[in-house]
C-alpha cells in the first residue's frame, strides 16, 4: 500500500472525515489505512494537518521469494 500513517499521527481525524472511500478508521495509537479500500487518490495526505501519511513507492514485494536450493541432495 503506498500510503502509510506514520507515527506522526496525532488521531485528530481529518484524514478520516476526508476519505470518501471510508478507508481510514482509528486505530489504538494511530489511524490506519485499508489497503483493500484505499483508491490511493492522496485526499488524506494533502488533509493531514500533521503530515503524517506518507506516500511510499510499492517497487519492492513485501516478501522476498524463497530462495531454491541448488545443492544435490
Amino acid at each position: 500500500m503506498p500510503y502509510v500513517v506514520t507515527a506522526e499521527c496525532n488521531q485528530c481525524g481529518a484524514c478520516i472525515a476526508g476519505c470518501e472511500n471510508g478507508a481510514i478508521r482509528e486505530g489504538e495509537t494511530q489511524s490506519i489505512i485499508d489497503a483493500a479500500l484505499c483508491i490511493e487518490c492522496g485526499t488524506c495526505e494533502r488533509n493531514c494537518p500533521f503530515e503524517a501519511i506518507i506516500f511510499i513507492e510499492d517497487t519492492e514485494p513485501a516478501v522476498a521469494p524463497p530462495r531454491e536450493s541448488t545443492a544435490d541432495p
